[in-house]
């Protein structure tokens, strides 16, 4: 089965050299590996950092996807690095989404993709950093760098971790993806099914902590920073955040921009921010919907709609919102609800959202609500605005929900004052 799997890695390489003749994140995934290792290794030369203590020389090691994966993450590194400023922090990512969004993230010393998980990669990886601990993020399992951590007795978290029956580590050809998973210190998933699950397989060292995600969003919406423009725009009106929007929840978004009877304004960050498709959404949008980029220089008092048409400023724009719509729900699942109910807004998303917890979760409290069309987007959007006591009393649910979860992070970092 190792061979197998050596195989597909070769196998998705070449794919992967395929697909970037005509995708941007191909070819970013490719150019971001060329001379890898040899710029690792003149990197790892350098650990003394200047401004920093000459004795930075003990590593640990994140490793994240992508930029979901890095929220998740990141509150466990800036716990870490506040216990341990001594330590060099190198961060990895696998996907360009991630890295090319946070290669300048000032918490890690070093940022940098991840390279193939070929065993010489490996051997030259580990060799090079000589980490004394590696964390991975959620649904992160590279079996080379796993056996090669073990081998060196590495310790090796997952954390955030989320396991299903229909993951392949238990079907009937799963012996041996099971098997890999003894190389992991210690799991730390986010509920008692999945350590249950686990423990069924004779896979023991789980322990059930939460979603570090919680710890992120709720630090958010305590330190959200200020964007004096879209204050301006605001002006006291009510309005909707739609966020990490796919062109269908924006057929929906915009149906209600056309009826409106709420008189809300409205906020719409995409989920991509290429400029063609910011383009093509404002176009779509009428005259009365401006770039994010161009209201700061010139503020519209006739601007009913803004398209962030930036990066890294969601999560904070929430601030300004009494409702929120959260992309992906018509395609393969809604992105974070959290950042939006940590700041209290009421939730609505399309209809693919049971795989996430938090919005079965709130679902049935009744802070979010799922939309199959249009038609029911207007009808519990009306139902909300129309009663000022439900609309707050929705926003409450969520934010007590997001602070009734804390606490995943501190959990783990214990576990890594333990092991280091």
């Amino acid at each position: 089965m190792r061979i197998l799997y050596n195989f597909s890695l070769y196998l998705y390489l070449f794919m992967i050299r395929v697909a970037s003749l005509f995708s941007v994140k191909a070819r970013q995934w490719l150019r971001g590996r060329r001379r890898l290792l040899p710029k690792m290794q003149e990197a790892a030369g350098q650990l003394a950092l200047p401004g920093t203590p000459p004795d930075r020389g003990r590593t640990i090691w994140f490793h994240c996807a992508s930029l979901g994966e890095f929220e998740q993450g990141r509150p466990v590194i800036e716990r870490f690095r506040e216990l341990h400023p001594e330590w060099c922090i190198l961060l990895t990512f696998f996907s360009p989404s991630g890295y090319e969004i946070r290669k300048d993230y000032t918490g890690a010393d070093h940022v940098f993709y991840l390279p193939m998980d070929t065993a010489s990669n490996v051997k030259s990886f580990l060799d090079t950093w000589q980490p004394e601990m590696a964390v991975f993020v959620k649904y992160e399992f590279w079996f080379n760098y796993l056996a090669g951590l073990a081998r060196r007795g590495i310790p090796v978290l997952i954390i955030s971790a989320i396991f299903r029956e229909n993951q392949h580590f238990f079907r009937f050809y799963g012996g041996w993806f099971r098997k890999q998973l003894c190389h992991v210190t210690r799991f730390f998933v986010q509920d008692e099914g999945s350590r249950s699950l686990l423990a069924r397989y004779g896979i023991k060292q789980a322990e059930v902590s939460g979603d570090t995600r919680f710890d992120r969003v709720y630090h958010l919406s305590r330190h959200p920073g200020s964007f004096p423009e879209i204050e301006r725009f605001a002006n006291g009106n009510p309005v909707m955040v739609a966020g990490s929007t796919w062109p269908k929840d924006e057929t929906l978004v915009g149906s209600l921009i056309s009826d409106n009877k709420c008189d809300l304004k409205f906020i719409i960050a995409p989920h991509e921010v290429h400029r063609e498709r910011i383009d093509r959404l404002v176009a779509s949008l009428g005259t009365r919907a401006v770039r994010y980029s161009e209201y700061t220089e010139s503020p519209s008092a006739d601007a009913k709609i803004i398209v962030i048409d930036g990066i890294g400023m969601l999560s904070r724009l929430y601030r300004y919102g009494q409702l929120a719509f959260i992309g992906g729900g018509f395609g393969q699942g809604i992105h974070n609800i959290l950042e939006a109910a940590a700041f209290g807004l009421p939730v609505f998303f399309g209809p693919n959202y049971q795989k996430f917890a938090e919005a079965r979760d709130l679902v049935e409290k009744g802070g979010a609500f799922c939309v199959k069309d249009a038609s029911e987007l207007h009808r519990k959007v009306d139902e909300l605005t129309s009663n000022k006591e439900r609309l707050l009393e929705a926003g409450e649910i969520c934010r007590r929900y997001v602070e009734s979860k804390q606490g995943a992070t501190g959990i783990i970092v214990s576990c890594l004052e333990e092991l280091h």
